[in-house]
C-alpha cells in the first residue's frame, strides 16, 4: 500500500477540483459508468493474466510459476510490472542485482503481454454475468461508460475485441488504463484522471469494481462504488461500497447480494435504473 501514496500537493489539487466540481450537482441523474477490466468484465486474473506471466517466465528460462494461491497474494499489488518487481523482491532477491532490471522486467512484462493477446484471441474468457447487456443498455440511454484500470491499453483491447468485437473500443467515451498516471491503485489517480476527461463530478458518475484496492481508489475520488467480487477477491474489505454483489445478473441468471442493501432487496440484475438509484442514496 505505501508504494500507491500520492503525493500530498497532488492530493490536496485533486480534492480542491473534485470539490469544486461537487458543488452543484448532489441530485444530478446518473451521467456515466466507470468500469474497471480485470476480474470487473471478465475473470481475466486467474485463467488469463496468471498463465501468461508463467509463459513468460518459461520463455524467459526462468523457473518461476505463479499458481492460483500465489497469485491472488500477488494481486495485492496492482500493476504487471510492479507484480514482477514485487515477486523478485520476496521470492528472487538475487535478481535485484541486475544493472538492467527495470528494462528486463518491462521486456518481461511485454512477453507476458503477448501471451495474453493468444489466450484473449482464442476467446476462452467469457465476460461477466450482465457487463455485456449494462453496457449496450447504457449506450441506448446515452450514459457515458469509461474505463478505469491500471492494466496496459494493450490487454483491454485484447480482452474487448475478442468478447465485443472489433470496434468494442468506440463503445467506451474515456478509457484510462496503464501507466498514464504515475500512481496505481489503490491510489485513485486514474479515476482522477478518466472523470476529467469525462467533464464530469463524481456524484455524476458509479464506479464498478471488483476488489479492494479498487474500491479504495475510486473512494478515494468520491466516486459512488459498486462491487461484483471474483473468488479473489470475495473475502477483502469492502467497506464504503454501495453494494456488495456476486456479479451484475442477469434475468434468466440472478445476482446474490453479500452485503444487505434495501434498495436491492426485489432487484435480480443491475440495470441503468438500479444504477441510478443506488447514487442517490
Amino acid at each position: 500500500m505505501a508504494r500507491n501514496i500520492r503525493p500530498l500537493a497532488t492530493r490536496k489539487l485533486c480534492s480542491f477540483i473534485i470539490l469544486t466540481m461537487h458543488s452543484t450537482d448532489k441530485h444530478n441523474p446518473l451521467k456515466a459508468v466507470l468500469f474497471d477490466v480485470d476480474g470487473t468484465l471478465a475473470d481475466t486474473e486467474q485463467d488469463g493474466h496468471r498463465p501468461a506471466f508463467n509463459a513468460a517466465f518459461q520463455e524467459f528460462g526462468l523457473s518461476w510459476h505463479w499458481d492460483i494461491p500465489l497469485y491472488g497474494r500477488l494481486l495485492q499489488i496492482t500493476g504487471g510490472k510492479e507484480r514482477i518487481r514485487f515477486y523478485i523482491e520476496q521470492h528472487a532477491p538475487k535478481a535485484l542485482n541486475r544493472t538492467d532490471l527495470d528494462e528486463w522486467i518491462a521486456s518481461l512484462h511485454k512477453t507476458k503481454t503477448r501471451h495474453f493477446k493468444k489466450l484473449m484471441e482464442q476467446g476462452d474468457i467469457p465476460l461477466r454475468p450482465g457487463v455485456k447487456r449494462l453496457i449496450h443498455e447504457l449506450r441506448s440511454k446515452n450514459i457515458k461508460i469509461a474505463i478505469a484500470t491500471t492494466t496496459t491499453p494493450e490487454n483491454v483491447t485484447y480482452l474487448l475485441q475478442s468478447v465485443l468485437g472489433k470496434d468494442s473500443i468506440d463503445l467506451f467515451d474515456v478509457i484510462g488504463a496503464g501507466d498514464i498516471v504515475p500512481m496505481k491503485k489503490p491510489a485513485p489517480d486514474i479515476y482522477f484522471w478518466v472523470l476529467e476527461k469525462l467533464k464530469l463530478a463524481p456524484s455524476q458518475c458509479i464506479a464498478i469494481e471488483d476488489s479492494e484496492n479498487g474500491l479504495l481508489a475510486a473512494l478515494a475520488a468520491d466516486l459512488p462504488t459498486l462491487i461484483t467480487v471474483n473468488n479473489y477477491t470475495r473475502q477483502q474489505n469492502f467497506n464504503g461500497a454501495l453494494a456488495v454483489l456476486s456479479d451484475l445478473g442477469e434475468p434468466e441468471q440472478n445476482f446474490t447480494q453479500i452485503s444487505d442493501n434495501p434498495q436491492l432487496v426485489d432487484k435480480h440484475w443491475i440495470d441503468a435504473e438500479t444504477l441510478q438509484q443506488l447514487i442517490k442514496t
